[in-house]
């Protein structure tokens, strides 16, 4: 195995692992929010345990979130060197922009987050929850922007030539609003609010078929919902525009993610299949003309193909990106139906009567995080062979001077240190679960015990 294959594969693993906790810190970011100003407005407790509870784990997340993140800074200069060199202007404006925007906020509230209950008033921790959200959005505003400048350079000039060829910034908003960067951006977001919404939903169901926790669990489960049904739904719009901007300005990955092969022929939508890049054909349930219709609103419209493009300049994993992409398909439509399905058994007043759905929201905690994996994987392996398009090949990217044998052990080491790292947060995670988020006792109501009580000394 080759040096530039070695060194795709640790970081591509790096920031699989990563990209576990960022969408889960933002989703829960919005729950907390929502826990809480819901608290202030209507004083009933249960919201404000809600709140304390999830604060708790949104925590142990963005602990592990930023740790995990690091790492893959230091992977820039070791071992996409040239990489670095020619993004260094782009990327150090955004990350930089990260730091002021985003880091300053969350790192300037988080400690009254964490530890201010009951040391400041409701309305001042309410700012400093609601502060740390935004602090993780505009965090992965930056992440993207920077992504999607690799996607579609705008806003820049070359400078140098060969190795010591670099991009410069000639209009920074032109950078930040490169073509691709909102509608990628609102996709992610939405990505992260249905991590954090199945998690709420994954644990609070668990809770209502345990008989555990019931009143409470009832009051998150629903809010979590509505916020599931709302931006499942969401990601239909997103991943439509999403793929028009694909169409215009990335024809090549296009064509990978549907298999579609002819230069200039109508092309169809696949609902599943396998890709054989040998005879350069697709095997599966198609809808022939599907992909022409949602691009243009016309079965017979002309979409350019793989064959369109030297082959030197299309993507070598066709079927793997083809793969990863239907899988994200399939996932948002299954969260949308079950979501739907779920709201449907609410307004019939029998949604937490059927046990077996609330089965499979404690499982259904894994769909979100496979979609926004598989989607980046899709993504990226779409984009090859270039890590900046139409500029700066995957193959030049890499750092010479690092040998296979230490990309190896380094790899070696970070799935064992990595895979410590997931056994001490499924560890720590199943203890917060356990725990609950309060002590029990014989009263599974108690929240509610505690509002009448409430109310009757009042």
């Amino acid at each position: 195995m080759d040096t530039e294959i070695l060194a795709r594969i640790q970081f591509a693993f790096t920031i699989a692992f990563h990209y576990i906790y960022p969408p889960l810190s933002i989703g829960l970011g919005l729950l907390m929010v929502i826990f809480e100003g819901v608290y202030l407005k209507t004083g009933k407790e249960a919201y404000h345990i809600l709140a304390r509870f999830w604060t708790k784990i949104f925590a142990l997340t963005f602990g592990i979130g930023v740790v995990t993140g690091i790492v893959m800074e230091f992977e820039f200069g070791t071992n996409w060197a040239v990489y670095s060199r020619y993004v260094g202007d782009v990327f150090g404006s955004a990350l930089a922009a990260e730091g002021i925007f985003a880091f300053a906020l969350e790192s300037g509230f988080l400690g009254v987050l964490l530890f201010g209950w009951n040391r400041v008033k409701p309305w001042v921790h309410m700012v400093a929850t609601t502060g740390v959200f935004l602090g993780s959005l505009f965090s992965a505003i930056w992440i993207v922007v920077a992504n999607s400048w690799q996607q579609t350079p705008a806003g820049y000039h070359i400078v140098g030539e060969g190795l010591n060829a670099r991009a410069e910034i000639t209009d920074f908003w032109a950078m930040v609003f490169n073509p691709s960067s909102i509608d990628r951006l609102t996709h992610v977001w939405l990505g992260a609010f249905l991590a954090g919404a199945f998690l709420v939903l994954s644990v609070h169901a668990y809770y209502l078929v345990r008989g555990r926790y019931v009143t409470i669990s009832k009051k998150a489960f629903r809010i979590a919902l509505v916020v599931a049904t709302i931006f499942s739904l969401g990601q239909l719009v997103t991943g439509h525009s999403s793929a028009n901007g694909v169409a215009v300005n990335q024809p090549a990955k296009l064509a990978a993610l549907e298999g579609h092969f002819e230069p200039n022929a109508p092309a169809d939508m696949y609902l599943f299949g396998w890709v054989d890049k040998e005879s350069e054909t697709v095997k599966g349930l198609r809808i022939p003309g599907g992909l022409s219709f949602l691009l243009y609103y016309d079965f017979e419209k002309p979409v350019t193909g793989l064959k369109a493009f030297p082959e030197d300049e299309r993507p070598p994993q066709v079927n793997a990106v083809f793969q990863f992409y239907h899988i994200m398909i399939t996932i948002g439509m299954l969260l949308i139906i079950l979501t739907l399905f779920a709201c449907f058994q609410w307004y019939r007043g029998k949604l937490f009567e059927k046990k077996w759905l609330l089965w499979v929201f404690v499982f259904a905690v894994i769909l979100p995080q496979i979609a926004n994996q598989v989607g980046w994987f899709a993504a990226e392996m779409g984009r090859q062979p270039w890590v900046v398009y139409k500029l700066l090949r995957t193959s030049d990217a890499f750092s010479q001077a690092v040998t296979e044998n230490q990309i190896l052990f380094s790899l070696i080491l970070f799935f064992i240190v990595y895979t410590i790292l997931l056994l001490l947060f499924l560890y720590l995670l199943t203890k917060k679960i356990k725990h609950g988020p309060y002590d029990e006792s014989d009263d599974n109501d108690r929240p509610l015990t505690r509002e009448i009580t409430k109310s009757l000394l009042s």
